[in-house]
């Protein structure tokens, strides 16, 4: 939704660059967010290309709820800081309530750091 707002928003050449690194940054977050599906669906017995199929298919609906977004968003411009700050709020509940505590590790300290480092990259390389 917010990859589709974000295009649906732009205003010029600085406005693409910043929904183009959005959306890079959603995709390179959903390369761990499919295996967290397909790995489960290989341990339970299903086959490569199948645990594949399914874990890829968990991500399928981001593109098409992108679409709409897009759309709605021309008839609810003015209330878009609301709702977008609301989605963001949501995200960082979610974080700060379920996946920080689960980071106490040097691992996810270091995956957290990567993370914040490929976003700010993508930030800068793409004029966001």
């Amino acid at each position: 939704m917010a990859v589709g707002l974000a295009f649906a928003l732009v205003s010029g050449g600085e406005g693409f660059a910043g929904a183009a690194a959005l959306a890079m940054g959603i995709g390179i977050q959903n390369f761990p967010e499919g295996a967290a599906v397909a790995l489960p669906l290989r341990q339970g017995g299903w086959s490569r290309p199948r645990a594949f199929v399914g874990g890829m298919l968990s991500g399928a609906v981001e593109p098409v709820f992108g679409v709409l977004a897009a759309l709605a968003a021309a008839g609810v411009d003015p209330l878009m800081p609301w709702l977008l700050s609301f989605a963001a709020g949501a995200m960082l509940y979610v974080v700060v309530e379920e996946l920080i505590p689960q980071a106490h590790s040097r691992a996810g300290t270091c995956g957290f750091v990567m993370g914040f480092l490929v976003m700010m990259v993508l930030d800068v390389a793409l004029g966001g």
